[in-house]
């Protein structure tokens, strides 16, 4: 063997590896990656499946479904008497899918927006440019037009078949809020932005109410969104929201936007308001406002006022327009003030309504270097506080605020509720600003008891007076009384709601009283009512001092009829460009004009003024109620009109009624008081007659009713005679007969 050959012998005996071991060894090497590869998608797998399995079976099903929201219907807003104030409309919102609009190239697609943003923007008065933008998206929707009424969907359906476009285009069902009678009681009303959510008064704070719950429709789609037949499609029917009546009267609401218009731009006020209240129940029969705006283009001014700066407000100045003055601004009341002082006064025995030379009035008065005048340049001398009030004298006022003192005072503010807010449900509602309570020396409570330098609102106000002229019960404001569900008709009354006795009746009735001679010999004159009898009081508060430009506040509160008082009406002009701006002069005016349409409106009678005239059919005649239990006796004198009285010591269904006073078959004016006795009780209560001599009936009515006893009348005008005698001690029930003459 050659050397070669054993070299290569050699060779191949080294190599002890067979080439079929090499091909096993990259089998098992693909196996090991192959089972790695499996092994890594198997993970994968159960992660899709148990980890991320929900989330993507629940993406996979949206992206497969649409849902379309069925709008709910939003409440009607509603007068008292059933006068729709607020109501929507079915209207449609507009849309595209900019992706779905397509045509056989680039350049067809491009025409075909072009033309389709064209006639967008011409049936929709739309900016053509801004329009084109959203069809050229690539967004998956795009809103085109909201609130659209029927004639414009018929023209845009028209263009669609006329152009053989079906896909792309969404026409879905909405609603358009609409305001029957625009201005008419904007500030309370309020309007809805473009979601049909309310921002502002009721349909802000009732928004929850009035919104409803939308319903929808869920449909499957197929890769190119198109609708196909799903047995799992569903609907879900909207829920319509509800129905909010209030407590306004429109026609009353009407009365008072028309003389508060006039009075505003024939005093050039900046501006004014009106509240009217019926007392017992705290119900707002009115709140009117001005300048006012229309609820159906709440933005853009329909007065001059707001025409002539609108353009040079900013964003926030401009939303001024709608704020309610009568919850959301504070005032200085002035002197209708003065009634909350002297009811506090005489509640607390401090003074009588004629003491005679019980004030002092030289023109003004000292406090240290200090000099605060009266409202007048001369001086009043010597006065009652029933003058004082007629005078509207403010060293009188001073002089009683000094001996009522600031702990008592703000004990009685508090109960009036001028210390929080009323609650009214209207929105932005802010409270009072007095000083506290320890930093109020003698210049503040000076300047206190006329109404200046502290800050209320016209809300809080009309609140208090309504207590005193609600036997010195305070209600709270009530704007809403019904909540309807407009699917079921289900009514949820909200009940007047009776906060707590401030006073007394007997300091209400006298505080009435002087009210009323406020009108017939007073600064209020300007208030009186032809055949009714009114009580008020005037005010005319200076600017304050950190804000002179505010002006001065012209003010008027009344309430009629003045023996039984149904209604209280505030009126405030704010800023009066006039040479003689005190509220008698202006604004008290403007109050007979409100009540002289509104109380014939509500039914009550002139009569009522004239209690026991000549005329017998104005009387009505006391029934027998012996020998009935308590609770039959009660029953039948309120059917017939009266007021009962009695102490008992059993059960009312079971005690008898053994005797009455007066007797059954006297004639007296409706609401008059009968005592009622019983064997277990009969203990007669002893009262001195007043004084009326000089008084009109109704003053006399309020006077006697504060010590429970009857009034019988003869002839009109001023008393002038009274039988029983002033002073005389009688029993409660007893009738006081009263001559009348015109002087």
């Amino acid at each position: 063997m050659d050397k070669d050959s054993k070299k290569i012998k050699r060779t191949n005996k080294k190599s002890k590896t067979p080439a079929n071991t090499v091909t096993s060894k990259r089998i098992r090497l693909c196996m090991m990656c192959l089972f790695i590869v499996l092994t890594g998608l198997m993970i994968r797998i159960a992660f899709l499946q148990f980890v991320q399995g929900s989330s993507l079976k629940e993406k996979a099903y949206k992206q497969q479904t649409v849902n379309k929201l069925v709008s709910a219907k939003r409440g009607n807003i509603l007068d008292s008497t059933g006068k729709v104030l607020a109501t929507s409309a079915q209207v449609d919102t507009v849309s595209i899918n900019p992706t779905r609009i397509k045509g056989k190239n680039d350049e067809e697609t491009k025409t075909k927006k072009e033309k389709l943003a064209k006639a967008f923007s011409e049936i929709f008065e739309l900016d053509y440019e801004e329009t084109l933008e959203k069809v050229n998206s690539n967004s998956s929707i795009q809103t085109i037009a909201r609130k659209v009424e029927q004639d414009k969907i018929d023209k845009l359906e028209a263009w669609m078949k006329e152009n053989n476009i079906s896909v792309g285009i969404n026409i879905d069902e909405d609603t358009k809020r609409y305001y029957p009678y625009n201005n008419l009681a904007s500030y309370v009303i309020g309007f809805c932005d473009s979601e049909n959510q309310g921002i502002y008064g009721v349909e802000r704070s009732y928004n929850s109410y009035l919104t409803g719950t939308p319903g929808k429709i869920v449909t499957s789609t197929d890769v190119h969104k198109d609708e196909i037949s799903d047995e799992k499609g569903q609907y879900i029917e909207a829920e319509n929201g509800n129905n909010i009546v209030l407590t306004i009267d429109a026609n009353i609401q009407t009365i008072a936007e028309k003389y508060l218009k006039e009075a505003v731009e024939k005093n050039n006020a900046r501006n004014g308001n009106v509240l009217i209240m019926n007392p017992n129940t705290g119900d707002i029969l009115a709140m009117a406002q001005y300048p006012d705006y229309d609820l159906n283009t709440p933005f853009t001014p329909t007065s001059q006022y707001w025409i002539n700066k609108w353009d040079s407000l900013s964003s926030s100045d401009k939303t001024e327009m709608y704020r309610n003055i009568m919850v959301s601004s504070r005032y200085e009341p002035g002197s209708t003030f003065k009634l909350i002082n002297s009811s506090i006064a005489l509640e607390e025995n401090i003074t009588k309504t004629d003491i005679a030379n019980d004030f002092s009035c030289v023109g003004y008065e000292m406090f240290g270097k200090t000099k605060i005048k009266c409202w007048t340049s001369g001086a009043h001398g010597m006065q009652t506080l029933r003058q004082v009030l007629q005078n509207s004298c403010n060293p009188g006022m001073m002089q009683l605020a000094s001996r009522i003192g600031t702990r008592t005072l703000y004990k009685y503010y508090n109960a009036y509720g001028l210390f929080s807010k009323t609650g009214v449900g209207l929105p932005e509602e802010i409270s009072s600003n007095f000083h506290k309570e320890e930093k109020v020396g003698a210049t503040e409570l000076a300047t206190m008891s006329f109404g200046q330098r502290i800050k209320i609102t016209p809300l809080q106000l009309i609140s208090s007076i309504s207590a005193i002229a609600n036997d010195g019960i305070l209600m709270k404001p009530r704007i809403v009384k019904q909540i309807v569900n407009t699917d079921t008709n289900a009514v949820t009354n909200i009940e007047p709601e009776q906060i707590r006795q401030v006073i007394s009746t007997e300091t209400a009735n006298e505080m009435l009283s002087m009210m009323e001679s406020v009108v017939t010999d007073g600064t209020g004159s300007t208030g009186n009512v032809k055949g009714y009898s009114v009580g008020g009081k005037t005010g005319t508060s200076e600017p304050p001092i950190e804000d002179k430009d505010f002006g001065y506040v012209a003010s008027f509160v009344a309430v009629s009829p003045a023996e039984n008082p149904e209604v209280v009406v505030l009126v405030a002009l704010y800023d009066p460009q006039v040479k003689n701006y005190h509220g008698g002069t202006v604004s008290g005016p403007v109050v007979s004009k409100i009540l002289s349409e509104i109380l014939p409106y509500l039914g009550i009678s002139s009569d009522k003024i004239d209690v026991g005239k000549t005329s017998s059919n104005r009387l009505i005649t006391v029934p027998n109620v012996q020998n009935k239990t308590v609770a039959e006796a009660q029953k039948v004198l309120t059917n017939a009109g009266f007021r009962s009285m009695f102490t008992l010591s059993g059960n009312k269904n079971e005690v008898l009624v053994t005797d009455q006073v007066p007797k059954a078959g006297t004639t007296l004016p409706n609401n008059s008081l009968v005592m009622l006795y019983t064997a277990e009780n009969n203990v007669r209560t002893s009262t001195t007659v007043p004084n009326l001599n000089g008084m009109t009936a109704a003053q006399a009515a309020n006077s006697l009713k504060s010590k429970n006893l009857n009034i019988s009348i003869e002839g009109s005008g001023k008393v002038v005679s009274q039988e029983p005698a002033a002073n005389t001690s009688v029993e409660q029930g007893t009738v006081v007969k009263i001559t009348l003459k015109n002087e």
